[in-house]
């Protein structure tokens, strides 16, 4: 073995520390897990035997027409409507000011009638101008990808499989280009989900919104290829697992970084212990889990080797690949007499190995731990209300910032460039953009400078008497109300912001949309473009509507390409 194998027993497994672990180029190097949004959905299915059936399929040649869902699950009916239209390049964006979408659709709670099939489809087109039924919990809206999506109706209708090196090419039919919900358009809140409701935890509408648009999507080209041949085939089961829902996502995550603050901590809080709760394992010579590990190490491996995107600020997927495998033979060697061997192959890993090999193998070890994991990802429910304490003393808080924004005291914001970016939103995309100050310069800043402002807050209070309570200050400096209310409402919370100054001329806004898109979402294949948008799969190998309640702990994630001959 190693001699980081061989060392002295490490201490007892413990949360990592955020100043290694909140750097931005460290968040992105995470992986999906179990608990990220679409997998921790995909494992209460599972374990819940939810049942989702067709009700209505009711789309012409054309391609225009509706579909609908009925998903039942342990305390709760849900609908899922679908409004197919004819593609045409015209308007075709993925961005939100794009009004021209092959699919619309809205997830609704309880069975939905006629009357709310048809005022979901007169609103749901009018975006911001509409209004969402009662119980509405999110509309969304997709694309296809045109070539891809052609070419398999073209195939099926020819009696044939479409090809698997042209689907891997982008893993998807359709991409989804929104998934609004949490009282936008007047849908429901998240927070006022009653206790028992099945879709209470972070993101869950979403993704169950994400994996029908997936459904759907392989139901149509089954549907347009019936319908131009009576000699159609459907798309076999390997095939369509295989194809997830693409996804699309660029600087807005940021935003929701910076605005989430609770809600990222509980994220990577819960993988974090989800973690030590797999180092701390006891394991013994031949015990299961270790050839569960091992298989699920090389079942990555596979999938990072046979990974045909092209990444610019990430790692390559052989690199990886030929990584993973290195630590799958180490798996023999463990010393398991020793406590915590699993801990001891972390730090092995971690010191020999590329960060996202090293996190592929975190994300795995949760793999041996789902009781508990399963627990965390559906605990995860925060206010993200912020509030001040007038009543604190000075004294008490300038020592939390240099508790936890230690970080933050030190960044040097005289630096050439530290404030060359500014946030703002386009006039034209109504999108974020982050620019050259110079560029907008009397745009408001949307962005979150966390450095500038904690040493604002530094700096006014040494000003101050030690014992003098906080209120004080504010009512002489209100504009540091925003500041103080953020420290002192994530006091004792470690994952709660990126160690970064966004505004600055280095820093690379495609760290924290991954760290969105994979950790968070649990989005894989996230090719990156111009250092900011990011696209790739959700739902890539899972379980398709008609598998649901036949197994409850398949290993679906990180598919092998099909076989050019399964049928």
């Amino acid at each position: 073995m190693p001699d980081a194998m061989t060392a002295s027993p490490p201490p007892p497994p413990g949360p990592r520390d955020p100043n290694l672990l909140m750097r931005p180029e460290r968040l992105a190097a995470m992986q999906p897990s179990r608990v990220s949004a679409s997998r921790a959905l995909m494992a209460q299915m599972l374990r819940e035997g939810w049942r989702i059936t067709t009700r209505r399929f009711e789309i012409g040649p054309d391609s225009v027409g509706t579909a609908v869902y009925d998903i039942a699950a342990p305390g709760g009916q849900f609908s899922f409507l679908a409004y197919s239209n004819a593609p045409k390049r015209e308007g075709r964006t993925g961005r939100i000011i794009g009004r021209s979408w092959d699919m619309t659709g809205a997830l609704v709670e309880g069975v939905a009638d006629d009357a709310v099939i048809e005022a979901t489809r007169q609103e749901l087109p009018k975006l911001y101008a509409g209004r969402a039924t009662p119980g509405t919990l999110v509309w969304c809206r997709s694309n296809r990808s045109m070539r891809i999506f052609d070419a398999t109706v073209s195939a099926l209708a020819e009696g044939r499989q479409p090809e698997v090196s042209l689907l891997a090419q982008a893993c998807y039919l359709m991409r989804n280009t929104g998934l609004d919900g949490n009282g936008t358009f007047g849908t429901r809140s998240f927070l006022a989900l009653e206790e028992g409701h099945p879709l209470r935890h972070p993101l869950a509408a979403q993704m169950l919104s994400a994996y029908m648009m997936r459904e759907f999507a392989a139901d149509l080209v089954n549907h347009l290829a019936a319908l131009q041949s009576p000699a159609a085939v459907a798309l076999e089961t390997q095939r369509r697992r295989f194809l997830g829902i693409g996804n699309g996502s660029a600087l807005g995550l940021i935003l929701f970084i910076n605005n989430h603050p609770r809600l990222i901590h509980a994220w990577i809080s819960a993988r974090e212990q989800a973690i030590v709760a797999a180092q701390s394992l006891a394991l013994a010579a031949g015990d299961a889990r270790l050839d569960r590990l091992r298989s699920l190490l090389l079942r990555a491996a596979t999938f990072r080797r046979q990974d045909r995107m092209v990444y610019d600020a990430f790692a390559p997927s052989a690199r990886i690949a030929a990584e993973l495998e290195q630590v799958a033979a180490l798996l023999p060697e463990l010393d398991l007499t020793a406590p915590y061997p699993l801990a001891a192959l972390s730090a092995a890993v971690e010191a020999r190995f590329h960060p996202e090999t090293s996190e592929t193998l975190l994300s795995l070890m949760i793999e041996l731990v789902p009781e508990e994991a399963d627990r965390l990802a559906m605990g995860m429910i925060v206010s993200e209300e912020l509030q001040v304490q007038g009543s604190m003393r000075n004294a008490a808080l300038r020592a939390l910032l240099r508790q936890d924004y230690a970080w933050a005291l030190e960044w040097d914001m005289q630096a050439e460039g530290a404030y060359r970016h500014v946030w703002y939103k386009s006039a034209t995309a109504e999108e974020p953009r982050r620019g050259p100050r110079e560029e907008a310069p009397d745009a408001f800043n949307l962005g979150l400078d966390l450095p500038g402002q904690v040493q604002a807050l530094d700096a006014a209070l040494a000003q101050r008497p030690a014992d003098e309570p906080v209120g004080r200050l504010l009512l002489q400096q209100p504009g540091l109300r925003a500041i103080v209310a953020r420290v002192q409402g994530l006091a004792g919370l470690s994952y709660h912001s990126p160690h970064t100054n966004i505004m600055a001329d280095d820093f690379v806004p495609a760290h924290l949309v991954r760290l969105m898109n994979v950790t968070l979402h649990g989005v894989d294949k996230t090719r990156d473009y111009l250092n900011r948008n990011l696209r790739g799969v959700l739902f890539h190998g899972a379980p398709v509507a008609s598998e649901l309640g036949q197994e409850t702990d398949q290993i679906w994630f990180y598919p092998a390409e099909p076989s050019e001959h399964a049928r």
